[in-house]
């Protein structure tokens, strides 16, 4: 097992949960999708995060899933798994088995009933207490569930809990605490853990060159983030922004709130990445409208692409 710590680097994809046209789990096509991530270079898989409709699997089907994927990546890559609960209980069992199967880590979002800072130090202690040694990715992302976390609390959880050894950044806008986060590393202040930025990858670029290790998210392109991110690993920050404002339109349209599921799986059926693009109910659905804006920005996508190579 590849054991999750502050090292991550890279793309840990946040993957979608293929489904049939009938809307059971598609496991044809969940080995499809990795071999799909896989081939575009990522440094690792995450699975059942808030795009990937966790809350709509069964803990059964969860479980089923993950040991899906662990089984096709074969060892070539971490897989992290979102084990968020509104219960310890139910975030235990999941994490134990996923973890007993081969995961390299978990990821956690506090909930939305935790406010001042106060809580949420002492929610994400507890989470420890209850993870054991799991290493765990502390997902902070407020648009989502309105925790606002701020630099200091972070600096204070990682002082105090060793096995969080990830930041999933997605504070918005959030630059600002990139920085002082490594601020407070390159002081001495706090282990320096992996930071990995997700947001759609909206400002990827950005987040690299504040000091960001890399992208834990989600795009009908991942290959596009793993250039971007080892463009500016190697210092070359012009080429990485080319890459990058070359998807950035069809980027903005996948941030589309309650439908932006739906069209990056729409790209990655498209793709022969899942064999179908259905979501779950209840879950949004796009038309003949969408689908033709979808189809004009790849076009536009590939003529753009084809101009910087």
């Amino acid at each position: 097992m590849l054991k999750l710590d502050e090292s991550a680097k890279g793309v840990y994809v946040i993957a979608v949960t293929p489904f049939t046209d009938s809307g059971d789990l598609d496991l044809e096509s969940t080995d499809r999708m990795v071999d799909f991530y896989l081939s575009a270079g990522v440094s690792g898989i995450t699975v059942l995060g808030m795009m990937g409709e966790a809350p709509k699997l069964t803990i059964s089907e969860s479980k089923i899933f993950v040991q899906r994927v662990i089984r096709t990546v074969a060892g070539a890559i971490p897989v992290v798994v979102g084990v968020s609960s509104p219960g310890f209980p139910a975030m235990q069992e999941l994490a134990q088995a996923v973890m007993a199967g081969g995961a390299s880590g978990v990821m956690i979002a506090p909930p939305g009933t935790v406010s001042t800072d106060a809580q949420i130090a002492t929610y994400f202690e507890q989470v420890a207490d209850v993870l054991g040694p799991t290493p765990f990715v502390l997902q902070d992302f407020p648009l989502a569930n309105g925790v606002k976390i701020d630099a200091k609390v972070i600096v204070h959880i990682v002082q105090r809990l060793p096995t969080c050894v990830v930041l999933k950044h997605e504070d918005w806008p959030g630059l600002s605490k990139i920085t002082a986060l490594r601020a407070a590393s390159d002081k001495g202040e706090m282990r320096r853990i992996s930071i990995l930025c997700g947001n759609g990858g909206l400002f990827l670029t950005e987040e690299l060159e504040r000091g960001a290790d890399g992208a834990m998210t989600g795009f009908g392109y991942p290959e596009m983030m793993v250039n971007v991110c080892n463009e500016s690993f190697a210092g070359r920050t012009d080429r990485a922004r080319d890459i990058f404002d070359a998807y950035l339109p069809l980027m903005r349209y996948e941030q589309q709130p309650g439908v932006g599921l739906a069209i990056r799986k729409y790209v990655l059926a498209k793709r022969g990445a899942i064999a179908s693009a259905k979501l779950r109910v209840p879950g949004a659905s796009i038309g003949p409208a969408e689908i033709a804006e979808i189809e004009t920005l790849i076009a536009r996508q590939d003529r753009r692409l084809r101009e910087i190579c």
